[in-house]
C-alpha cells in the first residue's frame, strides 16, 4: 500500500510533470481521514518553502456533487498566497493543468472564529466583507476520474481565485437568493443561485469554522472563505476572458491568457 507521505509526493510532483492516476493504492474512496492526512503533508510542505495561507474553500456544498462521489459532506482546501489572481488579471495557461471555473459568494472574516460549535449566527457575525468571486479549480487527477478522497488529498482540487475588488457589509445582503451568471467571451456559461452553496453561503462559512477549529486550525481574522460554487463549473480554454455577476453582490473577471 503506498504511503501518505508518497501519494502526497506523487501529487507535488503533477504540478509540473502532468496530471497522475486516481490514488487507488493508498486511499480508499470515502477515506476522510487519510486524504486529510495527505493534504496537510503537502500543506505544511509549501508552508516550509515560503507559501502563506490566506483561507481556505469549501467544496461539494451541493447536494448533487457529494451525491454524485458517494458523500454526505462538504471538504475544503488551503488558499495560498500565490493563488490568488488580481481583479481583472490574467492567468498564464502554463500554470493550469486542466482547468474549470466556477463563480462563487466569497468573505473576508473580521474576526476569527475558534468555536468547534460556531453557529451560522456566529459566522454572520465575524464577516467583514462579501465579494463576487471566481475560483479556477484544477485537478492533479488524470481526467478529473476524482473520488471524495482523490479530491480532498488534492488540496480540493484547488488552483486559483479572483476576489471583487469591492466588498459589501453582510447586513441586508440577500446571499440565499442571489442570482448569479457567469460568462465566457460575453456568452451565459453558466448560471445559479445564492442557495447552491449549502442553502446558504453563511452554511459554509459556519462548516468551516466548525471542521478547522475541530483540527486546531482555526479560522481567524483576514482569512478569505470561499463558499463553494453557485452553479455548473466550466472547463477553461486558452483565450477565454471570464465574467462573473452576482446579482446584489458585486462583480470580478479575469482572462485566461499568457
Amino acid at each position: 500500500m503506498t504511503s501518505r507521505d508518497e501519494l502526497a509526493e506523487r501529487l507535488r510532483a503533477a504540478y509540473s510533470g502532468g496530471a497522475v492516476p486516481p490514488l487507488r493504492s493508498g486511499l480508499e474512496p470515502t477515506d476522510v481521514e487519510g486524504a486529510y492526512a495527505v493534504q496537510s503533508i503537502n500543506t505544511r510542505f509549501w508552508q516550509s518553502a515560503g507559501r502563506r495561507i490566506v483561507g481556505r474553500k469549501a467544496g461539494l456544498t451541493a447536494k448533487a456533487v457529494q451525491a454524485q462521489l458517494g458523500v454526505d459532506q462538504p471538504d475544503f482546501g488551503v488558499l495560498f498566497d500565490d493563488m490568488r489572481i488580481a481583479d481583472g488579471g490574467k492567468l498564464d495557461p502554463a500554470r493550469t493543468l486542466q482547468p474549470k471555473v466556477e463563480a462563487e459568494i466569497a468573505f473576508i472574516l473580521g474576526a476569527g472564529l475558534p468555536d468547534i460549535d460556531t453557529s451560522v449566527e456566529q459566522a454572520a457575525a465575524a464577516v467583514a466583507t462579501v465579494h463576487a468571486a471566481i475560483e479556477i479549480v484544477d485537478s492533479r487527477i488524470a481526467d478529473w476520474k476524482i473520488t471524495f478522497a482523490d479530491t480532498v488529498a488534492d488540496n480540493g482540487s484547488s488552483a486559483f481565485f479572483v476576489l471583487a475588488d469591492e466588498g459589501l457589509p453582510l447586513h441586508g445582503l440577500d446571499l440565499e437568493g442571489a442570482a448569479m451568471a457567469m460568462e465566457i467571451n460575453g456568452a451565459v456559461a453558466s448560471t445559479g443561485i445564492g442557495a447552491a452553496a449549502l442553502g446558504n453561503p453563511l452554511n459554509a462559512v459556519a462548516w468551516l469554522a466548525q471542521t478547522l477549529a475541530a483540527r486546531g486550525e482555526p479560522l481567524k481574522a483576514g482569512d478569505i472563505l470561499l463558499a463553494g460554487a453557485l452553479g455548473p463549473m466550466v472547463a477553461l480554454a486558452p483565450g477565454d476572458h471570464v465574467h462573473a455577476k452576482v446579482a446584489g453582490i458585486g462583480e470580478c473577471s479575469f482572462t485566461y491568457k499568457g
